[in-house]
């Protein structure tokens, strides 16, 4: 019996180092961390970037509206549907906005009050999902 355990004992730390020392194929080690490898956090129309399970929301906020991009691995997501709710919390302001499709975003107007540092919450619904809240910090 204590041969056997022995013999386990050896296998198993000669083997496991081996298994660690996977060259892991398909993994991008030079990212930072928190990014995912088909997902481009840069902002394509202006606004500012935040990423929920995968899927990357683009607002761009101005005084008289908002509109929120939506893409998923690059390519833009059907919107049709789709509705959001914007808040905008300053620290002397709190402003709302209703985003309804137009094109390949969810648009609103109304009167905003955009400063830099002003925290935006969005609520997207879509047919037949769990509404998704999304925060942002405008620059």
């Amino acid at each position: 019996m204590k041969i056997a355990s022995l013999l386990f004992c050896l296998t198993t730390a000669v083997a496991l180092p081996a298994h660690a020392a996977d060259d892991h194929k398909g993994h991008d080690h030079d990212k930072p961390a928190g990014t995912h490898a088909g997902h481009d956090d840069k902002a394509q129309h202006g606004g500012v970037v935040s990423a929920v399970s995968d899927v990357n929301y683009e607002l761009v906020a101005k005084a008289d509206g908002a509109a929120l991009y939506v893409t998923d691995h690059g390519k833009a997501v059907d919107l049709k549907g789709a509705t959001a709710k914007v808040t905008l919390l300053s620290a002397s302001a709190k402003s709302e906005v209703a985003l309804q499709p137009s094109g390949d975003k969810l648009e609103g107007k109304g009167s905003l009050s955009v400063s830099p540092g002003t925290k935006v919450i969005a609520v997207v619904s879509q047919s037949g999902r769990a509404p998704v809240t999304v925060k942002f910090t405008l620059r």
